[in-house]
């Protein structure tokens, strides 16, 4: 039934993966106090420079997603932000209750944005 949609339907993937990306990068920039100072609390070192390089790598390869070019390495470097990232800002070990329920739900968000990722790269294999 969808396989007449197969290129429309990898256009809307990318662009709802990839653009997931760019607004938390763009969303970042907003926050960047108060995320820099969460990630400076998780040890991060250089937590101001790590934000940066972080914000560019999620808008930088979100929008190789969206336009499709070297979709698969940006979304292997996505995956690999995430891998880095979750465990940063979303402890649920440190936290109880609605916090950490609220928490665990983004380790679940994270692992199926992962999930997407690999069935993009699958794509260009």
């Amino acid at each position: 039934m969808f396989e007449n949609f197969q290129n429309e339907i990898l256009v809307v993937a990318r662009l709802l993966l990839g653009g997931a990306f760019v607004f938390a990068g763009l969303r970042n920039i907003q926050n960047r106090k108060l995320v820099t100072s969460l990630m400076a609390a998780r040890g991060v070192p250089q937590a101001a420079l790590a934000l940066w390089l972080g914000i560019v790598l999620q808008v930088v390869a979100g929008a190789l997603v969206i336009t499709g070019l070297w979709t698969a390495p940006a979304a292997a470097v996505l995956i690999l932000f995430l891998i880095v990232a979750t465990p940063m800002f979303h402890n649920f070990w440190d936290h109880q209750g609605a916090d950490r329920t609220s928490r665990i739900n983004g380790v679940v968000s994270n692992v199926a944005l992962g999930g997407g990722f690999l069935a993009l790269i699958a794509q260009y294999l």
